[in-house]
């Protein structure tokens, strides 16, 4: 078996190349998330090794494309963490509604289950309508599914229950259109929601928000990286401002901690100071 240094340096250098060729910076990504993902791409191509992929990267875009969709494999449902929506019933919602507008900033959206989960939610509260909900992602397949707003009629029965635990006000079968063994969620919805392609890595402030939905993905993100990214969102909300993060993700440790109230430990979200 090749010695982990030296495949620590091909990993490097397939990084570097990628960065180099294309743009994505997955150089801060944390590295034993990165290695799993490189490896598990690696066994279904046929190669030996990963220096070989290099050459492969770098004049083959098909074949990254294909790499790409591998390191952003999204993990997300309608209503996840229930508690979380329901926190923001209790604790945001009642601030937003003060507002003439709102600006609310899903990144990471994936295939967008919580994006429209949230705009569930404002509608449910009576502020969808003056509510722009803009949902990012680095991954264009992932974003063209969330378009379509169609996902597995086998995960309704999960939805519906997490929608019941957020504190869901109505019946979520009212959101969708059963067919074929698929859910399709409704038209106000879909149209509710603007969905484009935004890298928290290498782009810049994408909009001033109200409220800032990103979950789950700076586990993945080294330190460094971590706090590039909370610089981000610092930068991007408005004063007052909310910040979600993932229940597995935290603010106190980082340059950011006491430019932010903590509003929910337990659900992570978090308010930047007035």
């Amino acid at each position: 078996m090749k010695p982990q240094k030296i495949q620590d340096i091909e990993i490097s250098l397939l990084l570097e190349a990628i960065f180099l060729r294309y743009g994505y910076d997955f150089r801060g990504y944390a590295r034993a998330s990165i290695r799993r993902r490189i490896v598990q791409h690696l066994n279904s191509t046929g190669y030996d090794d990963i220096s070989e992929m290099i050459p492969k990267v770098l004049y083959d875009e098909s074949f990254f494309s294909d790499m790409v969709r591998q390191f952003s494999i999204g993990v997300t449902e309608m209503f996840r963490d229930p508690g979380l929506f329901l926190s923001i019933r209790d604790n945001v919602i009642p601030l937003l509604k003060s507002y003439p507008s709102i600006r609310i900033w899903h990144a990471g959206c994936s295939t967008g289950e919580e994006g429209y989960s949230l705009a569930i939610l404002m509608h449910e509260e009576g502020i969808l309508d003056r509510s722009t909900i803009f949902a990012t992602d680095f991954n264009d397949e992932s974003l063209s599914k969330a378009k379509q707003g169609i996902y597995s009629f086998e995960r309704a029965r999960m939805y519906t229950q997490n929608y019941q635990k957020a504190g869901g006000k109505n019946s979520l079968s009212d959101y969708y259109r059963a067919r074929y063994g698929a859910m399709t969620l409704i038209q106000n919805l879909r149209d509710s929601i603007t969905f484009a392609n935004h890298n928290l890595v290498t782009d810049k402030v994408f909009t001033e928000a109200h409220l800032i939905l990103c979950r789950n993905v700076m586990i993945y993100f080294n330190k460094e990286l971590q706090n590039q990214v909370l610089k981000l969102f610092y930068e991007s909300l408005v004063n007052g401002g909310f910040l979600c993060l993932g229940l597995k993700e935290n603010i106190l440790l980082s340059e950011y901690k006491d430019m932010f109230v903590v509003i929910d430990p337990k659900n992570k979200i978090y308010q930047k100071k007035l």
